[in-house]
C-alpha cells in the first residue's frame, strides 16, 4: 500500500524572474475534439524536484515524486477530497472473496495499458507482492550495506527489495495468477484491517525484469519475473531486486523511454534538472481520469516568496506552500488570486537517531541504553514547541495547538484519549531545568554537539531552526546547523543526529505508521527498534473493532514516548493559490496528492 510520504522540502532554488525565461512553450489555446482541451496548458510550483519513479522504494518515499505519479498511473483506488476511498473500476476491481482466511481477488479492467502499449496486468501487482511482501528477501534489514552518498542497497548477492508493507507480509503463499493473466489472488495468513488500501501497481513488471534479465521481450520479461518468483530463483531475483531499488531513480529526463510509462492521464515529456518536469496528456489513456488540460508543467523553487511573486507574474497558475505569514499576505494581495486555507494532513516532528554513534545512540556511552534515553529525553524537554507554534503557526491559524500524538491526527477520533494517556504530558511545556537535571543524572559532559539536519532554502524551516538553537544551548546542546539542499536523499545515512521534517499521510490506515515506527521499517529512518512495539503492531494490523485498534494505539505511543525517540510538533496550516483566469474546479485534499487531487477536474477557462 502506498504509506507516509515526507513532504517535499529540499532542494536548490532558482530565481523567479528566471521562470519564464526557462517556461517550455505553450500553444494558443483552441478547443479539441472533446476531453482534453488542444493546446491548454498550467504551470504549478512546488517545493522539491521530482527525483525517483519508484516512491515505493525507502530512497524514492517522498511526496515530491507522488505527486508526478499521481498524474501518469491509474489504480485500483484513490482518495477524493473527503478523505472517503474511491474505487477506480476504469482501471480495475477488486473483491473480497471470504473473511476466513481473508481472500482478495484483484482484476483489470479490459484494454489498460502501459504507454509503450504492454498490457497492465498481474506481473505488475505481483511485482508489488514481491517488493513489500518481504517474502523472497535473503538479506535481513540490519545486514544491507548501503552507499554512503545516495543510501541505496549495494546487493553483491542475495535478494533485498527496499520497501516494507504493513500487510503484504501477511501474504505469506505467492498469489495466484488467473484469467489468462488478468488477475491477482492474494490469501492473507490473517486478516489485516486495511485490505483495502493493501496493494497496487506501482512500477512496470516487464520493464524492471527486461532491465535487470537482459530480456528484449515484454511478454518474455513478464513471465521470466514470474518464473523467478514462482522458483525462488535467487540470482535473477537478485537482479530484479536490484534494479526495481535503484533502477528508476533519475534527476532529469532518462535516454531510456522505458524508465517513465504512463498507464494513467499524462505522459511525462520533459525534464530539466532542479527546474521543471512537462507532463502531457496520455492520448491512449482511456480511463475514468482523463486529463482535460494538455500540459501540465511543474516548477521546482523552495522558496515560498519567490513562487508568490512567479504566481503574480503569471508565471506560476498554482502551487501549495509551506506557508508563513508573509506568504499569506502576499498571495492574499494578489488580484484574481484564489486562495484556500485549512490544515494538511502532514505533521512536523523532531527524530533523533539510534544508530549512528551519534549522542543518542547508546553505543556512544558503551551500550548504556538508560543513559542514551535520558540524553533524548533532555534534548525533548528543551525544545520550545509552544515557541514554535506562536512565532510561526498561530499567525495562520488562529486555534492551531502543538500536535501530541504520533498516530493520531488532533480532531479525528481518539485523538483526545490518547493524548490523555500517552505520556505526552511530560513534555507539555519546554522544561530546561528538567533538561539539564537529566544531563546531570546522565553524567555526561556538556555542550553536547548534536548535528540538525533541515531542508535548506525553505524560509519557515529555516525560521524554526533559529528558535531551536537557542533554547537547545540553554539546556546544554550545541546544536550543529547541517541545512542541506539534499536532505530527502540523506535520511536514513546517519549522517546527522536530529532532523526535523514533516510526514505527509496518503491514506487513513489505521496501520500507516508502521513502516515508520516498526523495526526495518521503510520510513523508520532513526534505526529504532522496540520487540514490543513490534508486537503491538502485529496485533494493531488483525485487529478491525475500532476501541481495539484504539487501544493498541495508546500503548504503542506510551512505548514511543518512554522510549524518546523524538517529538512531534504541529500540524501543517495549508494554503493553496490559484490564478483564475488560468485554471478553475481546483479542489486540494488534506492526503497527498494535496494539491494535484482531482487534476482531471481542472480546467482552463475559455
Amino acid at each position: 500500500m502506498k504509506i507516509r510520504k515526507f513532504t517535499a522540502a529540499a532542494t536548490a532554488t532558482a530565481l523567479a524572474l528566471a521562470l519564464a525565461a526557462c517556461s517550455p512553450a505553450a500553444d494558443e489555446d483552441e478547443d479539441g475534439d472533446g476531453g482534453t482541451a488542444a493546446g491548454t496548458s498550467v504551470t504549478v510550483g512546488w517545493n522539491q524536484p521530482f527525483y525517483s519513479y519508484n516512491d515505493d522504494t525507502s530512497n524514492g518515499n517522498a511526496t515530491a515524486n507522488a505527486i508526478i505519479k499521481y498524474m501518469m498511473t491509474s489504480s485500483f483506488n484513490y482518495y477524493d477530497a473527503d478523505q472517503e476511498l474511491v474505487p477506480d473500476e476504469s482501471f480495475g476491481s477488486y473483491e473480497k472473496l471470504s473473511d476466513d482466511p481473508l481472500t482478495v481477488k484483484y482484476t483489470f479492467a479490459e484494454g489498460v495499458e502501459w504507454s509503450d502499449g504492454t498490457p497492465v496486468d498481474a506481473a505488475d501487482l505481483l511485482l508489488t507482492w514481491a517488493a513489500q511482501g518481504g517474502q523472497l528477501n535473503t538479506i535481513d534489514d540490519g545486514d544491507v550495506e548501503r552507499d554512503p552518498d545516495t543510501n541505496v542497497p549495494e546487493l553483491g548477492s542475495g535478494v533485498y527489495f527496499d520497501s516494507s508493507s504493513a500487510g503484504l507480509n501477511l501474504v505469506t503463499e505467492t498469489p495466484e495468477i488467473g484469467d489468462d493473466g488478468k488477475s491477482l489472488t492474494l490469501v492473507y495468513d490473517e486478516p489485516f484491517a486495511d485490505w483495502e488500501v493493501a496493494i497496487d501497481v506501482g512500477v512496470p513488471a516487464h520493464v524492471t525484469a527486461a532491465q535487470a534479465l537482459d530480456i528484449e521481450d515484454p511478454q518474455e520479461a513478464k513471465d521470466a519475473f514470474i518464473a523467478a518468483v514462482n522458483d525462488r530463483d535467487e540470482e535473477a531475483l537478485s537482479k530484479i531486486a536490484a534494479f526495481w531499488n535503484s533502477g528508476y531513480d533519475y534527476g532529469s529526463l532518462p535516454d531510456d523511454e522505458s524508465l517513465y510509462l504512463s498507464n494513467g492521464a499524462y505522459l511525462m515529456t520533459d525534464f530539466v534538472e532542479n527546474q521543471y518536469i512537462t507532463l502531457k496528456a496520455n492520448e491512449d489513456y482511456a480511463g475514468d481520469r482523463a486529463a482535460n488540460i494538455e500540459t501540465v508543467t511543474v516548477r521546482w523553487n523552495e522558496d515560498p516568496l519567490a513562487q508568490v511573486q512567479a504566481l503574480e507574474n503569471g508565471e506560476l497558475d498554482l502551487f501549495g506552500p509551506q506557508a508563513t505569514t508573509d506568504v499569506l499576505q502576499a498571495v492574499e494581495a494578489i488580484d484574481g488570486v484564489e486562495v484556500e486555507s485549512g490544515v494538511e494532513g502532514t505533521y512536523e516532528h523532531v527524530d533523533l537517531v539510534f544508530d549512528n554513534g551519534g549522542p543518542f545512540d547508546p553505543k556512544t556511552y558503551g551500550g548504556d541504553e538508560e543513559t542514551a534515553k535520558q540524553v533524548r529525553q533532555a534534548f525533548m524537554h528543551a525544545i520550545p514547541r509552544q515557541e514554535v507554534i506562536d512565532k510561526l503557526i498561530t499567525p495562520l491559524q488562529e486555534d492551531a495547538e502543538v500536535r501530541d500524538s504520533f498516530l493520531i491526527t488532533p480532531g479525528s477520533p481518539g485523538y483526545d484519549e490518547m493524548v490523555e494517556q500517552n505520556g505526552s504530558s511530560e513534555y507539555a511545556e519546554q522544561d530546561i531545568d528538567r533538561a539539564k537535571q537529566l544531563l546531570e543524572d546522565a553524567g555526561v559532559d556538556t555542550p553536547i554537539d548534536v548535528r540538525m539536519m533541515f531542508a535548506e532554502g525553505n524560509v519557515r524551516r529555516e525560521n524554526e531552526f533559529a528558535i531551536y538553537q537557542p533554547a537547545l544551548k540553554e539546556a546544554g546542546f550545541n546544536l550543529i546547523d547541517r541545512r542541506n539542499v539534499d536532505w530527502g536523499s540523506k535520511l536514513g545515512d546517519g549522517t546527522y543526529d536530529a532532523v526535523f521534517f514533516g510526514w505527509q499521510s496518503t491514506s487513513t490506515a489505521v496501520t500507516e505508521s508502521q513502516p515508520t515506527y516498526g523495526t526495518g521499517g521503510l520510513n523508520n529512518l532513526i534505526g529504532y527498534s522496540n520487540e514490543e512495539v513490534d508486537a503491538l503492531f502485529d496485533e494493531l494490523k488483525v485487529t478491525t473493532d475500532p476501541d481495539e485498534q484504539l487501544r493498541i494505539q495508546i500503548e504503542i505511543e506510551k512505548i514511543l514516548f518512554e522510549d524518546a525517540i523524538g517529538i512531534t510538533v504541529f500540524q501543517f496550516p495549508a494554503v493553496a493559490a490559484w490564478n483564475t483566469s488560468r485554471i478553475t474546479n481546483v479542489e486540494p485534499a488534506p492526503l497527498s496528492p494535496t494539491i494535484f487531487h482531482g487534476f482531471w477536474n481542472w480546467e482552463v477557462p475559455s
